[in-house]
Parts: structure tokens; C-alpha cells; sequence
């Protein structure tokens, strides 16, 4: 836990795993208690090479119930192994990040991770990775700062154009209010118990803090600023999800987005897929390292 933009954040971070065995062999979770799950341990930034070397990976998770564990159990590892130092933290109001009654913005999110890397020291470009609102902040972060962004992964994701703010909205306007039953509507998944997780989860967002106006309320992705992100882009949705169709938008607004798309999956791929979503991305970003003037991934 660490104080990043005046509130108490959690982070975890995964050390480079060490290429020679002799040297170290593989290394430990910071910050990872018994059995690799999330918990208490060493401190962040624990590494078993030198982190400063090697590429930086941020991973951001997506809003209501997500938290970093989501990329905890999909992609952190892998990239770690790979050779990434990888740095995965909750946003403001999840996980056990500090929930503050207001400032939930995309502006504000945006501020929380410039912040957030100017704490850890991370002055080179990093690797972007970001699940439904993580990915849209990683839009924000890579607008505002096109030259400390190396590559970006949006699961799910587009930048904050004002269509997608107003989805946004219906969506959390919709989570505030209860079905016949007294419980909250499913949303994005589409019913089911992580539907009904999910939705509940948002509304005790909304209910608690100012997340349902100040959203919706958004200052909209300047084109401009769009048009200046030149770093490789890496779009992946579910076939079956209800954001595929930000996906020819994204295309619009970055033309060098490459798209993946999850068959008979919907908007949780990250989890529901993750052994796909780990055969694109590895690949992926191993052939745009080399760009980065970074030392090359392993396989």
C-alpha cells in the first residue's frame, strides 16, 4: 500500500523473472502471499534482475468488481516470465485502493496512474495493457503522454469519445436502479452470476461515491490528441460481447490497431479467454519490442 495522488493505494508488481537459473532462478511475487494469490509479501519493487533494464508493463482493470487480480491470474505472469517488470495496482474505489466519495473522472484516473508511475520511478516508455475502463484510461494516459507510451493492449476498450462517455452513463444509470426483485440489472455480461456480481458491484460504486456522475461527465478524448498517438495498438473483444462495436471506432481513431477478435466470448474475454488472450498478446508485443530500443522479451 502507497500513498499515490493523496490516497492509500494498493499495488503489486512482478519482478523479471531471472534469464539465468544460476543467477536467481525464477523470481518471487512482490507482494504475493502464500500459494501466488495476492496478499502480504515482499515490497514493491522486489526484483530478481534489475527491473530498471527491463521493460515496463502497467496492467489496468476495468470498473465494479474488477481489481488487479483479474490480470494477476491472466497475464502478469507471463509477462514477468517473458521479462517484463509488470506493475499492477486498484483503481481509486476498488480492490483495496482507498474508495474517496468523489474525483472518479477519466481525467482523474489518468492523474492517479502519471502519478502512480512518477512514485515508482518508471521515467522510461511503458507497455499499456488495460481491461474496459483500464483501456480507456490507458487511451487518456497515451494521449497526454504519447512519448512515455511504447505499445498499448485495450481488451474491451476504445478512448473516451463522447458516444462512448454517454454508453457509460446509461450503463451506470442503469446499475443504480433495481430490477423487480429489488436487485440490481446485469449489465455488460449479460446476466448470469458474474453479470449480477458485476452490477452489484457498480451500484454500491454509484450509490457511494459521485463515479455515476462525474464519468458520464467526462472531458471527451481530444482527436488531435488521438492523432498523436503513434505507439502499436492491440484491440481484442469478444465476438459475442456488447462492445464489439467500439471496435471499427478504435480503427477509426488509431488506423495501426491491429484487431483480435474471442470467438463465443463476451466482455469478460480477459478471464472467460485468458489462455486465447495470453496466444495473442505475448506474440504481439514480443514482435514490437525490438522497436523500443528495449532488451529483447524471452520466450
Amino acid at each position: 500500500m502507497i500513498q499515490v495522488n493523496g490516497l492509500v493505494t494498493h499495488v503489486q508488481e512482478l519482478p523479471p523473472v531471472a534469464a539465468d537459473p544460476a543467477a536467481g532462478g525464477v523470481a518471487a511475487a512482490a507482494d504475493a502471499g502464500p500459494g501466488g494469490e495476492p496478499g502480504a509479501g515482499p515490497a514493491v519493487g522486489t526484483a530478481a534482475e534489475s527491473s530498471a533494464s527491463r521493460p515496463v508493463a502497467v496492467l489496468i482493470h476495468g470498473i465494479g468488481p474488477d481489481s488487479l487480480a483479474s490480470w494477476y491470474l491472466s497475464l502478469a505472469h507471463p509477462l514477468a516470465d517473458a521479462g517484463f517488470r509488470v506493475i499492477m495496482y486498484d483503481l481509486r474505489g476498488h480492490g483495496r485502493t482507498e474508495r474517496p466519495p468523489a474525483g472518479y473522472r477519466l481525467d482523474d484516473l489518468v492523474d492517479d496512474l502519471a502519478a502512480l508511475l512518477d512514485r515508482l520511478g518508471v521515467d522510461a516508455p511503458v507497455h499499456l495493457l488495460g481491461n474496459s475502463l483500464g483501456g480507456s484510461i490507458a487511451f487518456g494516459y497515451a494521449a497526454r503522454h504519447p512519448d512515455r507510451v511504447a505499445s498499448l493492449v485495450a481488451v474491451e476498450s476504445a478512448p473516451a469519445t463522447a458516444k462512448w462517455l454517454a454508453r457509460v452513463g446509461r450503463q451506470l444509470e442503469r446499475a443504480a436502479q433495481p430490477d423487480g426483485d429489488g436487485e440490481p440489472p446485469a449489465l455488460t455480461t449479460r446476466g448470469g452470476e458474474r453479470g449480477a456480481r458485476y452490477a452489484a458491484a457498480v451500484r454500491r460504486l454509484v450509490a457511494t461515491t459521485t463515479a455515476g456522475r462525474d464519468l458520464p461527465a467526462s472531458t471527451p478524448a481530444d482527436p488531435a490528441a488521438l492523432r498523436a498517438i503513434t505507439c502499436p495498438v492491440l484491440g481484442i473483444f469478444g465476438s459475442d460481447s456488447s462492445a464489439a462495436d467500439l471496435a471499427p471506432a478504435l480503427v477509426r481513431l488509431l488506423p495501426q490497431t491491429e484487431l483480435v477478435v474471442v470467438p463465443g466470448h463476451r466482455h469478460a474475454v480477459l478471464v472467460t479467454a485468458r489462455d486465447q488472450v495470453r496466444r495473442q498478446v505475448s506474440p504481439w508485443l514480443a514482435r514490437h519490442i525490438a522497436d523500443t530500443g528495449q532488451p529483447a522479451l524471452r520466450g
